[in-house]
């Protein structure tokens, strides 16, 4: 992306004292209005926060798409929170964006990894989440890319929000994130209804009906990486779950939206002390119950 097309972002009128969305950012506060208006044309910023004194950070996404101060918590993550218990839990966070949820997180729970496929969607997370007094662990990972090897997204819980939908190979990822997660996981991704399940592909002998979504790719923030993304169905995402070892899956919602059918879950082991004590050699090399399981 272009500097002349980072100049076109639009920015909220820092002149503006915004009544909703006001929260505690303690280094967003002590800035002048120049150095805020500084800051806010520095990065290609697609969502802005409010700080307690009602001026924003931060830009909008659109002419219609994130017009609107962004929520902290999001009430996603006051549910999270309140199923789970974060403050003691690690947290990896999918597709950090810039900061928004990430900023909660490190407020409820005791430590967050955030990974975002996009370079300029980490570098915004990490300035954000400084302007705010939190410091996660943040760094580029595509999880279509290779394997974690390294154990780098080892954690007790997920915070999967709005990432599902964009992968290529939804099966896979949510296998691998068995591998990685040892407690539960909170799921918000659009799904696909029968009738728009039109094709298949397969994961280690089994196949998945999925409704294919054209994605933009790189160049826009808000698609997927790569040309064309897979919407499984709901019963499809439970029974995978099950397979990567989440045995107690509560679907909290489902409704409708402007591109499709979406749902809310959580996820969760049973089994809890007996995941948590696996060696992480073991946790690489062993498949969790259930055929797909074969594929690892």
């Amino acid at each position: 992306m272009g500097v002349r097309a980072m100049r076109r972002f639009r920015r909220p009128a820092l002149q503006e004292r915004y009544v909703d969305g006001r929260t505690r950012a303690p280094f967003v506060e002590r800035l002048s209005d120049e150095d805020l208006d500084r800051l806010n044309a520095l990065l290609p910023w697609r969502c802005f926060t409010v700080a307690s004194d009602g001026r924003p950070f931060g830009g909008v996404g659109g002419k219609r798409k994130r017009v609107d101060p962004e929520t902290i918590p999001d009430p996603r993550i006051q549910l999270f929170h309140e199923r789970f218990d974060l403050s003691d839990k690690h947290v990896l966070e999918l597709g950090c964006f810039e900061g928004i949820h990430t900023i909660a997180l490190c407020r409820f729970a005791g430590q967050v990894t955030a990974i975002d496929a996009r370079v300029e969607n980490v570098v915004k997370t990490v300035v954000r989440c400084a302007f705010f007094d939190e410091r996660p662990r943040v760094f580029v990972h595509d999880v279509e890319g290779e394997a974690d090897r390294e154990g780098l997204l080892q954690a007790d819980l997920c915070h999967h929000v709005g990432v599902l939908y964009h992968l290529e190979d939804p099966v896979t990822h949510l296998l691998r994130l068995g591998r990685a997660i040892s407690h539960g996981l909170m799921l918000d991704t659009h799904y696909a209804s029968e009738e728009s399940a039109t094709e298949e592909y397969e994961v280690g002998g089994e196949k998945f009906r999925f409704r294919p979504y054209k994605e933009v790719g790189r160049a826009d923030v808000f698609s997927g990486m790569r040309p064309i993304s897979k919407w499984l169905r709901l019963d499809d995402i439970t029974a995978v779950l099950r397979s990567a070892g989440f045995n107690a899956i509560d679907v909290v919602e489902t409704r409708e939206e402007r591109n499709g059918s979406r749902l809310l879950l959580l996820a969760e082991r049973t089994n809890v002390a007996s995941a948590a004590t696996r060696s992480r050699a073991t946790a690489a090399t062993q498949p969790f119950p259930g055929s797909l399981g074969a594929v690892w």
